[in-house]
């Protein structure tokens, strides 16, 4: 199974919004199949291990890092696939969050006599797929908020400027972060200030060789529709999405002769709804959101509890009081106001340190 996990995650930059899962057939002691999942729409991990295992998977066990699906999408059901080819045991690490899956497919194998275990590094399995499963169980994507400053906790100086705070293997990095995630969200106020491209701008070499690199959806959040049709990122590969509580039909037409698609969404005090941008993105099957944002935008998200994930590039460096600060949290006055946050990891990336952390989960 742990070979599964690891075949799982070669498909992390292209998968979407499908699910990353890798498969290992054995017979007698020996793997004779591996298959990892590439691209929506082509065969899943489970269909390129039983091709490889060929009559070797009659009577073998299988081991794949999700449940293999039941239904009809734009493959057949792997189910029905296992099954054909006569396995005789299947150990899932989980069940499939998808309610058009949900143990389906564990009873289509159990009813045709194969046995069948699930839980085996299920965190593991987990791991791999936190967007997907954050939009099917809780309805919206997993947002990892991504923040470079000065080892003082500060972005930009107070003249605006904060290129480059963090050295080339961060931002290398960053480019990493981008091209696993389905979506990358930031704000005008950015936009407007940096005029950033955010794409990916890495090879597909540098990404596991899938072909060719995918570029996220980029969305604005823009309530009153300030963004210029001239926008760096309206003239490059990739679809642009502008939310906004705007209903003006010239400016929307603007920014749509741009490239750009334009949506209406709901307003909380008086700006774009960071609740109804999740709620959105997650009806377009958005996995993973990147937030890369201002101090103010990202304060807003994680005081309303909408950070899953914080991704810190910590520069060694200082830029002393006057600079802009990491993030807006007004309110926080008492040491009982904290937001509390629990290290995943902490690295070195070149001259500066990644640190990963989450908000800690209540009680």
């Amino acid at each position: 199974m742990a070979e599964a996990v690891r075949l799982a995650q070669r498909g992390v930059y292209s998968t979407h919004p499908n699910p990353n899962v890798g498969c290992v057939i054995v017979s007698r002691d020996e793997i004779v199949g591996r298959g990892w999942h590439a691209c929506a729409g082509e065969p899943h991990a489970e269909v390129f291990a039983l091709r490889e295992a060929g009559e070797r998977a009659r009577g073998a066990d299988v081991y794949v890092t999700l449940e293999p699906c039941s239904h009809q999408g734009r493959t057949p059901p792997c189910a029905d696939a296992l099954i054909k080819a006569g396995v005789r045991r299947v150990v899932a690490a989980m069940q499939d969050p998808n309610p058009r899956v949900a143990g389906e497919g564990l009873e289509r194998l159990t009813a045709a006599g194969i046995q069948v275990e699930t839980g085996l590094l299920e965190a593991q399995a987990r791991q791999l797929n936190p967007g997907f499963i954050s939009r099917l169980e809780r309805g919206r994507p997993w947002v990892r908020l991504k923040l470079a400053a000065s080892l003082d906790g500060r972005t930009a100086m107070a003249s605006g400027e904060s290129q480059w705070i963090t050295g080339v293997a961060a931002r290398q990095d960053v480019q990493r972060l981008r091209a696993r995630s389905s979506a990358v969200v930031t704000g005008i106020a950015t936009l407007l200030a940096d005029n950033p491209a955010m794409n990916v701008r890495l090879d597909a070499q540098q990404l596991n060789g899938v072909e060719p690199v995918r570029q996220p959806l980029r969305v604005v959040m823009d309530s009153q529709l300030r963004m210029p049709a001239t926008a760096k990122m309206l003239l490059l590969p990739g679809g642009v999405l502008v939310l906004t509580t705007n209903g003006d039909q010239a400016a929307w037409q603007a920014l749509q002769h741009a490239g750009a698609e334009v949506a209406l969404v709901e307003e909380h005090d008086g700006r774009v709804s960071p609740a109804a941008v999740l709620e959105l993105l997650a009806q377009r099957d958005v996995n993973e959101v990147l937030l890369e944002c201002g101090p103010t935008l990202a304060g807003t998200f994680m005081a309303a509890g909408l950070v899953d994930e914080l991704v810190l590039y910590l520069a060694p460096h200082l830029m002393g009081d006057a600079a802009c600060g990491l993030l807006s949290l007004p309110g926080l006055e008492k040491m009982q106001d904290r937001i509390a946050l629990e290290w995943m990891d902490v690295r070195q990336v070149g001259s500066d340190l990644r640190i990963t952390a989450r908000p800690k989960a209540s009680g």
